[in-house]
């Protein structure tokens, strides 16, 4: 009898816990569809946006899994016509369009935005999630900038690198470590509540 109770309390703090999960997971797809409206349009048609924060904020929190799988989930939604991209924007046009190539990459970034090194050192930690987040970021940049020189002719796959380097990528690597140092602060609140592992 006692066996058969302690089973099933078993069960129930995994269901609780995989439920605590899905709700983080939908909150952070909300999130990255509030986020992604704060955004300034440009003449290059590749709007300046902080999306970047938000995708590597949840990998951060969430830790890698769950992190891609709420990024991936967020993507869905925008390709099943929410308009859930900056500016308001939705369907699969905006996966096989210019920025279509950025977006394709947010899972890659989620995921090393939220590996965990172990490591006695909490600077350690820090450094090597800042390091990997950034490397997501860079990864972002290259896949957006190889799919936009493939739709247009006016600028080449390495023009496309310098100008993301000039007009892009330092801000987007302050928002990257702005988002970490953010993300690893509410991790640790959620980890002590109970929220997550």
């Amino acid at each position: 009898m006692s066996t058969v109770s302690s089973t099933s309390r078993t069960s129930d703090k995994s269901r609780s816990i995989s439920t605590h999960s899905l709700v983080l997971m939908g909150v952070s797809a909300a999130v990255l569809t509030v986020i992604s409206q704060i955004s300034i349009p440009m003449p290059t048609g590749v709007p300046v946006t902080i999306q970047l924060f938000g995708i590597a904020l949840v990998g951060t929190i969430l830790g890698w899994k769950q992190g891609a799988i709420a990024t991936l989930v967020y993507i869905f939604l925008g390709c099943a016509g929410l308009p859930v991209f900056s500016n308001f924007r939705g369907g699969l046009q905006c996966l096989t369009g210019m920025t279509g190539g950025y977006i394709l990459a947010w899972p890659v970034m989620a995921a090393l935005s939220g590996i965990r090194v172990k490591h006695s050192s909490q600077t350690v930690v820090l450094l090597a999630s800042i390091a990997l987040s950034v490397t997501g970021l860079m990864i972002v940049e290259l896949t957006g900038a190889f799919q936009w020189s493939l739709l247009t002719s006016e600028m080449s796959f390495g023009a496309i690198v310098a100008y993301s380097f000039v007009a892009f990528i330092p801000k987007d690597i302050v928002l990257t470590v702005l988002a970490v140092l953010t993300g690893s602060r509410i991790r640790r609140l959620l980890v002590k509540a109970g929220s997550l592992k």
